[in-house]
This record gives structure tokens, C-alpha cells and sequence, in this order.
């Protein structure tokens, strides 16, 4: 669908499950240079160089100032849609901002698209019949890839340890950076979903009840339990109950070593007790979701530490 060129690049506003069902798929197997690149971001071109264009559902201004700029080097220009873009009259009932953001990202841009020869890639039947004009191209979607393995690592420090989770956003960006296997999963509010949403593969869980989380903490899936604890006052007082929750998702812990969880850890043997430097959580986090043998043997000690001390 795409003719001959040197790279394709697919424009999107964020990843999104759009560009991943349908425009990636369109182009797996063709030994094509695909990149992709956000509303806000533009490419190099080297001279003489050929490029495609994908909009994904979104088009902005310094994409048609760029592509009005380079229209020699430019081979197809493509937009596709998944909904009812260009007519703001299928909106109806949405919320006034959505409706506006589709004006300003997509309705108002259809002029132009045809001035510049654009094709239209559509989703569905009803859509290919409503814009029969434009000669659209229907791509169906595909199921996502599955990745081989994922390792799901936590933190569920409530309300109270709102410098812990400050202190990890740093921590858990260089983690999700290095391995792409790895998800993060953190409970907080408006506050700490609006520090941590910019990661990629992190869930925000609300708060919840203890008899709503001992029973989510139960469910499995988790790998990697973290109990970060900085050198304050307060903190001095904490037990190690989150020895306890760690375990019971079926995770290993890596704990702050300065505290009471050296009562119950022992270094590489039912989890890993590390100074509050950041690059040594980096480093341990990495270690342990490389290494599965080393997790399955380190969580079966931790159980009999649970059961040792649930025996007195």
C-alpha cells in the first residue's frame, strides 16, 4: 500500500492501541524502515532521501509546514482513522473538549489532505462507505504480538511513604529503560499518577481497603517487590510487614537495608537488603529479572521465613 521509499515513518499522537493493531501490523514482513515519531517530533532528512508519511487518527501544524516543506522527497501521505474524524456531526453526545481536540487534530485538516494527494485508510465498512469519494484502502486490525516473558515489578507503599515514591520514579525509569520485559506496578493517587503516567509499562493503582488489597495481593503475576525506606524519623519506628505482602504475591523482595528488614532478610538468600543508592536498586532489579532459577530458589526461602515466623 506504501510504494517504494527509503523510510516510513508513523505518526501518532502517544503509542497508542491504534497504531499497534493496525498500522504496525500493515507492515510487518516487508523488510521496510518503519519508525515512528510523535505529532511533535520530525525527521532529519539526509538529501535526495524518500520518506512516507502514516498519520495515525492526528495531524499537526509543524507536520504540514514539514511535509509542504519537503513535498519532492515525499512518496505517500497517508492518514487513517479508526472513528469518525471528519465529521463533527458523529461526535455528538462526547465531551465538548474531545470534540474540539478532533477539530483542531483531524476535522480541519481535510482540505489540505486532499491538496496533497493524501490516501485514506479506514477501519471499518461503515466508514469506507462514507468516504467512498476519497477511494479509501480498509486495513483490519490484528492481534498485538504477545511478548515471551513479563516481569512485573511492585511497589505498594501507601500515602505515608510519599518520599519513598519520589525517591523510585528515578529508580524505575532507568529499569523500564534497560528491559523492555519489565512492568511496574505502583498504588497512589492524583499525585502520583501525575509523576509516574510519562513511564512506560506502569499501572497507578488506586488506594484501596485492606480486605480489597489482601486479596489483589494474592492474585498472581508479580515478580519483584520493592520496600525502599529512607533515613527519617518516622520511619525508624516501621516493622517488616511488607516481608509478609512481598511473599504473598509470590514475589522477591529487595528491601532498604538500614531497617528492621535485616531482622528477617538475609542478603541473596530470601531477598536482597541494598543501601539507598539508586544505581544498586537499578542494578538488583535488572539482576533478579534476569535471573529466574535465582528468584524461584530466593522466594521459596522467603515462604519458610513466612512460615517460621507465622510458627513463633
Amino acid at each position: 500500500m506504501i510504494n517504494p521509499c527509503d523510510k516510513i515513518y508513523i505518526v501518532e499522537e502517544r503509542p497508542n492501541p491504534t497504531t499497534d493493531l493496525y498500522i504496525l501490523p500493515a507492515f510487518l514482513g516487508q523488510g521496510r524502515d518503519v519508525i515512528k515519531l510523535s505529532l511533535h517530533e520530525l525527521p532529519k532528512l539526509k538529501a535526495n532521501s524518500t520518506f512516507s508519511v502514516v498519520f495515525v487518527r492526528y495531524l499537526s501544524a509543524s507536520w504540514k509546514r514539514f511535509l509542504n516543506q519537503h513535498r519532492v522527497q515525499l512518496v505517500d501521505l497517508v492518514f487513517f482513522m479508526d472513528d469518525d474524524l471528519f465529521d463533527l456531526s458523529a461526535t455528538k453526545g462526547t465531551p465538548l473538549r474531545y470534540r474540539h481536540k478532533l477539530y483542531k487534530l483531524a476535522f480541519k485538516h481535510q482540505a489540505w489532505l486532499r491538496s496533497m494527494d493524501a490516501s485514506l485508510w479506514l477501519s471499518t465498512p461503515h466508514l469506507m462507505e462514507k468516504y467512498q469519494s476519497w477511494q479509501p484502502v480498509q486495513v483490519l486490525p490484528r492481534p498485538m504480538a504477545q511478548p515471551t516473558e513479563v516481569i512485573t515489578v511492585f511497589y505498594h507503599g501507601s500515602s505515608s511513604h510519599k518520599r519513598e515514591i519520589h525517591w523510585l520514579y528515578d529508580v524505575m525509569k532507568l529499569v523500564l529503560e534497560q528491559d523492555e520485559r519489565i512492568s511496574f506496578e505502583i498504588i497512589g493517587g492524583k499525585e502520583v499518577n501525575k509523576q509516574y503516567k510519562s513511564l512506560p509499562r506502569t499501572v497507578v493503582s488506586h488506594p484501596m481497603s485492606w480486605e480489597t488489597y489482601t486479596r489483589w495481593i494474592a492474585q498472581p503475576g508479580r515478580a519483584i517487590g520493592l520496600a525502599p525506606l529512607l533515613d527519617e524519623p518516622f520511619n525508624h519506628a516501621r516493622s517488616y510487614t511488607k516481608f509478609f505482602d512481598i511473599t504473598q504475591a509470590g514475589a522477591v523482595g529487595i528491601y532498604a537495608e538500614a531497617s528492621q528488614y535485616s531482622e528477617v532478610v538475609t542478603h541473596g538468600k530470601n531477598g536482597y537488603l541494598l543501601n539507598m543508592e539508586k544505581l544498586s536498586w537499578v542494578n538488583a532489579i535488572l539482576e533478579l529479572a534476569g535471573n529466574t532459577a535465582k528468584r524461584d530458589q530466593m522466594l521459596e526461602n522467603a515462604r519458610l521465613s513466612v512460615n517460621s515466623l507465622a510458627q513463633g
